[in-house]
């Protein structure tokens, strides 16, 4: 990362959820940071806690039963832990923006596109009503939308879920925001869509200097976009790295069995190993409310040792900028 100081920088953040059977403890003492042009990918599957960890950089968990117990969440010199409700109100949507997963359920349906894209606008930057739908047009033309001045009268359900997804682009960035962040932003796209969407992102990225943090599952996506990747299991934060050298030598074992449950485009084109059952990871997270002491992903890793189950892992730096919490070296 470069020497520069962070936009935004998370130091142990915590986020507990009181439930019937336990505290769930969905975001358990993350750390990383993100600078100003670069993107940074928050990686893991369904359950991990990155939606989560997400939500609570903009006090978006719901109290009860969630709740921020330790930890900070630094941005412009301010602990957004801590301020006020109206104050982080003010940032939320202005200074750091989010594109929801599913635009279908975060677009109001009763609302017209043009006046979704113009509400932040009057509400954080004082335009006037004329003055924001110029400018709720001019974001539509950003993000590529034909005929951009008919679709501010028109309604989400009359967009495709590419166009939905663009206009939950333009609301995200119409207020040029210094953070924003991407939560599966592609998840319900087909290819073809996904990639539009993925080169809008990057393109507007260089355009405006916004730093990006990109949530998703798919280290497709993740080769393709990122600069730094961190690597979330059981909530905790397993592997954090820049990511050539992520892909090229993975150092958690959680990390290499996503990897090895990639198809391989090189193995499909030279006609290799076609019958062959892509390597799985076996067995599920565990319950957030009942971690072992140990490694929470020991069940599931074919390296576990006893120290493994009785040992919490140190996050600990394997290479220059690399970072793992497992016990084992993985080899290069």
């Amino acid at each position: 990362m470069d020497a520069q100081a962070p936009v935004l920088e998370l130091k142990n953040l915590e986020t507990h959820f009181e439930t019937r059977d336990g505290t769930v403890r969905a975001v358990d003492g993350v750390s990383y940071s993100v600078g100003a042009g670069e993107t940074l990918a928050v990686v893991g599957e369904s359950g991990c806690g990155k939606s989560v960890l997400s939500l609570s950089i903009l006090r978006l968990i719901p109290n009860p039963p969630g709740k921020i117990v330790g930890g900070s969440v630094m941005f412009g010199g301010e602990d957004l832990t801590q301020v006020s409700e109206e104050r982080i109100r003010v940032i939320r949507g202005n200074k750091i923006s989010m594109i929801f997963q599913e635009p279908m359920t975060s677009l109001n349906p009763m609302m017209t596109i043009g006046k979704q894209i113009s509400e932040p606008l009057t509400q954080h930057m004082g335009l006037s009503k004329k003055q924001a739908t110029n400018r709720a047009q001019e974001m539509l033309d950003l993000v590529q939308i034909p005929d951009s001045k008919k679709w501010l009268g028109g309604y989400p359900h009359e967009m495709s879920g590419g166009m939905r997804q663009r206009v939950m682009i333009a609301i995200a960035l119409a207020c040029d925001p210094k953070v924003l962040i991407a939560d599966e932003p592609t998840t319900a796209l087909d290819v073809t869509i996904q990639a539009q969407i993925l080169l809008l992102i990057r393109n507007l990225q260089k355009k405006m200097g916004t730093a990006v943090i990109m949530v998703t599952h798919d280290l497709g996506v993740v080769a393709e976009v990122a600069d730094r990747v961190v690597v979330m299991y059981a909530g905790r934060k397993v592997e954090e790295a820049n990511v050539k050298d992520l892909f090229a030598n993975p150092q958690h074992p959680y990390t290499i069995g996503l990897m090895t449950a990639i198809p391989r485009l090189d193995k499909i084109t030279n006609g290799d190993d076609l019958n062959e059952r892509l390597t799985e990871i076996p067995g599920v997270v565990l319950p957030l409310y009942d971690l072992p002491v140990g490694c929470a992903f020991a069940d599931r890793c074919s390296f576990t040792t006893d120290k493994c189950r009785t040992d919490k892992p140190v996050f600990e730096e394997k290479s220059p900028s690399h970072w793992a919490a497992c016990w084992q070296e993985m080899s290069s």
